[in-house]
């Protein structure tokens, strides 16, 4: 990876690793040994830097003797003939393995490529994950809420269940009193009624005797005022009877004033014969009336009695516990 940047101390160092391994510390050199970052420039400057406060003599070719020199100078042929013939193969061998380089570099960059793909939908896949886990875990939390609340609506449930469950007991002791005391009700309401019943078929029949006395009541006075009536018609019979007689004896008055106070006097006793029917008529009557008062009263006190009677008859027989 390469650096952020360079400075004086990294340039001195690449530089003296270059001058101990024997090379030479050119600027290209030096800028690989720094790992291909910094500017050619910079690291040029750097190097004069270096160079002026570098504390090692500067070689001076006059300083050498004229045999030395042309030695020197022969070497140097020899060396630079030397150095190009292997800096010619070397540079063959680096363009030889800067293509497998740059082979293998292609093969990396479409491993890396293909990484990074591989890295992308990685990330994706991870992303969705988290998303998912995310997800998951307020599911989780949402369900660990819910049971937490089931639980506790549960805990509610069971002590509401327990509590009902008394309640239960309870209803059902009082359910249990309750039915004694409607079966203990039953055998009394069935006993009052049975009484009611027969005190009111007796008042029934006593009515139903009272109405036939009273029918045969009826039957005679209605004979009686019968008869009246037909004395009444009878006595009105003679009283016209004796009107025309009356008459008759008025046309005969010149001649039986001597019988007049004979028919007066019978006159007298018809009339008041007529008024004592007459008088007996409306007593008769009045009784007549008394009877059929009566009997309207005893009908209507049967009827009543009649209609008690089939409600009673019409009222429910207790249900018993097995009819249940």
């Amino acid at each position: 990876m390469a650096r952020g940047g360079i400075n004086l101390a990294l340039v001195r160092k690449a530089r003296e690793a270059l001058l101990a391994r024997g090379q030479n510390p050119s600027i290209d050199a030096i800028r690989i040994e720094l790992g291909n970052t910094g500017s050619k420039t910079t690291i040029q400057r750097y190097l004069k830097e270096i160079g002026a406060f570098d504390p090692r003599p500067a070689a001076s070719p006059s300083r050498l003797s004229d045999e030395l020199n042309g030695l020197v100078g022969k070497l140097l042929e020899r060396l630079l003939e030397e150095g190009n013939q292997a800096l010619v193969e070397e540079r063959a061998a680096f363009a030889q393995e800067r293509g497998s380089l740059e082979e293998g570099a292609a093969v990396l960059e479409a491993k890396f490529g293909a990484s990074q793909q591989e890295v992308a939908r990685l990330q994706t896949a991870l992303q969705a994950q988290v998303e998912e886990l995310k997800t998951t875990q307020s599911s989780l939390q949402t369900e660990i809420t819910r049971n937490a609340r089931i639980s506790q609506s549960c805990s509610d449930l069971e002590v509401r269940l327990r509590e009902r469950d008394e309640q239960i007991r309870s209803l059902e002791d009082k359910h249990q009193h309750a039915r004694d005391a409607l079966e203990h009700y039953r055998a009394a309401a069935k006993e009052q009624r049975d009484q009611d019943l027969r005190r009111h078929e007796a008042q029934v029949q006593q009515v139903q005797q009272e109405q036939t006395i009273l029918q045969q009541t009826l039957i005679v006075k209605q004979d009686e005022i019968t008869r009246l009536i037909r004395d009444n018609e009878r006595l009105l019979g003679e009283n016209r009877q004796q009107a025309r007689e009356l008459a008759q004896q008025r046309d005969a008055l010149e001649h039986l004033r001597g019988d007049v106070g004979v028919a007066n006097a019978a006159t007298s006793r018809a009339e008041g014969a007529k008024e004592l029917l007459q008088q007996q008529l409306e007593e008769l009557k009045a009784e007549v009336g008394v009877g059929r008062a009566a009997l309207s009263a005893g009908q209507a006190r049967e009827a009543r009695l009649t209609a008690e009677l089939d409600v009673l008859r019409a009222m429910p027989q207790p249900i018993t516990e097995s009819a249940r």
